[in-house]
């Protein structure tokens, strides 16, 4: 996709990674061997006072350039460096995909050119008590509502991931996330994209934006449901997205439990012959089974029998209205997790998939439950031979993204 013809900067979806290599690559602008304080302090100069006069196509492309070259730069990736070396920055990078580095350099020149659009002057690395703001304007710009004269995008998540990117840059990756001022040195420290200005702007544009008021509210507790009974129960994604209403039983001794039974699973093709208790959890009530049970009671319909059968997690529509029997799907909640970590901040966000529940449910049992492996392996559904497996997700953080789906498919 290339850029317009008739001098309006690309949109946000309209980003050709090739033809913008060819650019960097052609460009004198292209900083490949300084180091991060170099570029803060000559790269900039030197950009406001050329693009005065410059409309917003010519301000858009520059700046992409300009965001790149700095990006590539404070990387500390440069042609006489050592193959090591070389390989040691690429491996810090890929945490992240290629296409989706390429997008958020987009998304940070639109950033970038709209604030210059509008002052010349504005320092795309200057950081003080306005940066917040400034996210907040340009956001509100592109993912506003466009009966308000916005551009009405979906793609808030994403720009406040793609800035949060920069900034990090910017701010010399330092380990702090929290938005603080320091009073020692008198510089504002941190991610501007994690300040509680910016934090209350996305849940107020994500309320304006569900008029119904009850769509984002049902997706919300279908997914977080779903997203918690795969970590208590330590469940595989295909485990979750199959579960049913009729696998879920009052104990009949119990009014504080509920039993979880299921058909079959991996380990056990022809049937499961145990079953799971959860209790309710007075002491953390946002990991408590019984209360999100009750919770999904709450929006699904309790007058119409047939809800009481069918999918346990069911899409929800834009209208707000629950789709009673279809399902959510792997994918669905896949690209939801994603989504919910960004927009919490989370740089780290591509490390993490749906099998990632499965793993952490793990190491909560092991780490804080202090159950014995017999337990976890009993509970989690590992056989003897699985054994290496389930050592693995007590040893690894993170969920290694490129093999999820072999490990939900093997595992």
């Amino acid at each position: 996709m290339s850029s317009p013809s008739n001098g309006t900067p690309p949109s946000l979806d309209e980003i050709d990674a090739a033809q913008f290599r060819e650019e960097l690559e052609d460009s004198d602008e292209f900083l490949n061997a300084e180091r991060f304080q170099n570029v803060l302090q000559s790269s900039v100069d030197g950009f406001s006072e050329d693009l005065i006069h410059a409309d917003k196509k010519q301000l858009y492309n520059a700046a992409r350039v300009y965001v790149q070259a700095t990006l590539t730069a404070t990387s500390g990736v440069s042609a006489g460096t050592s193959a090591a070396s070389r390989f040691a920055a690429e491996m810090a990078q890929s945490n992240i995909s290629q296409g989706t580095r390429d997008g958020y350099v987009a998304i940070i020149a639109h950033f970038i050119s709209f604030h210059q659009g509008i002052n010349a002057a504005w320092d795309p690395t200057s950081i003080s008590e306005n940066t917040p703001s400034d996210i907040t304007a340009f956001i509100s710009q592109k993912c506003g509502p466009k009966e308000q004269n916005f551009e009405g995008r979906k793609a808030s998540v994403s720009t406040r991931a793609a800035l949060t990117l920069w900034y990090s840059y910017v701010q010399g990756r330092e380990l702090s996330m929290a938005w603080y001022f320091n009073q020692q040195t008198q510089k504002w420290c941190g991610l501007p994209t994690r300040s509680k200005h910016v934090s209350d702007f996305m849940v107020g544009l994500e309320k304006t934006k569900a008029k119904s008021g009850e769509a984002s509210t049902s997706a919300r507790i279908v997914r977080y449901a779903a997203y918690l009974l795969a970590w208590l129960l330590m469940l595989r994604v295909d485990e979750v997205v199959n579960l049913r209403i009729e696998n879920i039983e009052k104990h009949p001794n119990d009014d504080e439990a509920f039993l979880v039974k299921m058909l079959v699973r991996k380990n056990a093709p022809e049937g499961v012959r145990h079953s799971w208790k959860l209790w309710a959890n007075d002491d953390d009530e946002k990991i408590c089974p019984v209360r999100i049970m009750i919770l999904l009671c709450t929006i699904y319909d309790t007058q119409n029998i047939g809800a009481w059968t069918g999918p346990l997690f069911r899409r929800v529509n834009s209208a707000g209205a629950v789709l009673h029997d279809k399902p959510v799907t792997a994918s669905i909640l896949g690209r939801s997790l994603s989504k919910d970590l960004q927009s919490l901040g989370y740089t780290s966000w591509a490390l993490y998939g749906t099998h990632s529940f499965r793993r952490g449910g793990c190491q909560y049992r092991f780490k804080e439950k202090r159950w014995a492996l017999a337990q976890i392996a009993a509970w989690g559904g590992w056989s003897q031979v699985e054994a290496a497996t389930m050592f693995r997700y007590l040893y690894s953080p993170n969920d290694n993204h490129e093999y999820l789906h072999e490990y939900d498919k093997n595992h």
